[in-house]
């Protein structure tokens, strides 16, 4: 039997690979196997422990406060300030406040935030709709903009386009699983303000006006919500497949026009501690910001005794842990000497 070299086993993959994807009936399907051998990109947290990478709909009744809400997270995520105490991660913003006119929030952001200055946070109040080049268009600002973060789109019934499918299900579903797509591709948060409708529920998430389709294709959802319109006091409700499902009680400081923080009707559940993470944290930091070499390498590096495939799918699953607790990217890629290991140290933005 002869043996087979590196470029040879590689040839034969790809041969059989595309020889699957020419058959009319291939479907693409990865075994558990393959699964836990990839790395995926990290969800990158936006404001920690509650707003991620991905599509979410923020939702209220009319005139409920929401657009204050809305420039008081885009104002602390361009500025990289935490949000009462969730921490933010600083980042390009972009405020489609297509509602609005500019004279209106030029009013809006003084009262709030008085004069300070920020060349990080950009206001639209028009822009094409989702089937006439909506995506187009925030693609050319993510590539001026490479450190975009957050785009916010007030409202989402803007951006739509007016059919006789309006309140179908498979509509919603198709319009939120489009900017999905979208903000998973560019690696950024779509946050989609929408309205409520007058029914009342048992669930406060099936007041969404619209049809379930929309909060199944998203990511999460906020529901900001007052007991009585004339009251300063809200409830802020959120549910998201990244995120712990949280309640936190919030009240509107009419002088400021800025939302301030009560308390949080649940406490956050933690992850335990990994020491494999922690102790990979020790060799890539500050001083030494990139370790690479192959898992075997890595397991006399760490002092452990795991096998090489154990170590590395461990971290294939963890590579988001690694990544938002300790700033460190990592890739495992496959060469002819194996499986070579990756870490590298990403200085966090500052202010």
């Amino acid at each position: 039997m002869t043996n087979k070299n590196f470029d040879d086993i590689q040839s034969e993959e790809m041969r059989e690979y595309f020889m699957q994807m020419n058959h009319p009936y291939y479907l693409y399907a990865k075994s558990m196997t393959d699964l836990y051998d990839e790395v995926y990109k990290p969800k990158m947290p936006v404001i920690e422990n509650l707003l991620y990478s991905g599509t979410y709909l923020f939702v209220g009744a009319p005139k409920v406060g929401k657009s204050f809400f809305m420039a008081q997270i885009a104002y602390h995520i361009s500025k990289g300030m935490a949000l009462w105490d969730y921490k933010v991660n600083k980042g390009t913003v972009l405020y489609l406040a297509l509602e609005d006119d500019y004279a209106r929030l030029q009013h809006r952001f003084y009262t709030m935030f008085s004069e300070g200055e920020n060349d990080n946070l950009y206001l639209a109040t028009q822009s094409h709709q989702l089937n006439d080049g909506l995506d187009k268009q925030l693609e050319y600002f993510i590539g001026k903009h490479h450190d975009t973060k957050l785009i916010i789109i007030d409202t989402l019934q803007k951006i739509r386009e007016i059919s006789g499918e309006k309140y179908s299900y498979s509509n919603d579903y198709d319009i939120v699983t489009r900017l999905k797509r979208f903000s998973d591709n560019n690696n950024v948060c779509l946050l989609l303000v929408h309205h409520t409708r007058k029914q009342q529920s048992d669930d406060c998430f099936e007041t969404i006006s619209g049809t379930n389709g929309l909060l199944g294709a998203a990511d999460g959802a906020f529901l900001l919500q007052k007991e009585k319109r004339t009251s300063s006091k809200a409830t802020l409700d959120a549910v998201g497949r990244d995120q712990q499902d949280q309640r936190l009680y919030l009240e509107f400081n009419r002088e400021r026009c800025i939302w301030d923080f009560i308390k949080s009707e649940n406490e956050l559940w933690k992850l335990p501690d990994d020491p494999l993470l922690e102790s990979v944290s020790k060799i890539v930091n500050a001083e030494k910001q990139e370790w690479a070499g192959t898992a075997t390498e890595l397991i006399t590096k760490l002092g452990l005794d795991i096998p090489p495939n154990s170590l590395t799918r461990h971290l294939n699953v963890n590579a988001d842990r690694l990544f938002n607790e300790y700033n460190i990217s990592y890739e495992n890629t496959r060469t002819h000497a194996g499986r070579q290991v990756t870490f590298k140290l990403i200085p966090k933005e500052t202010e």
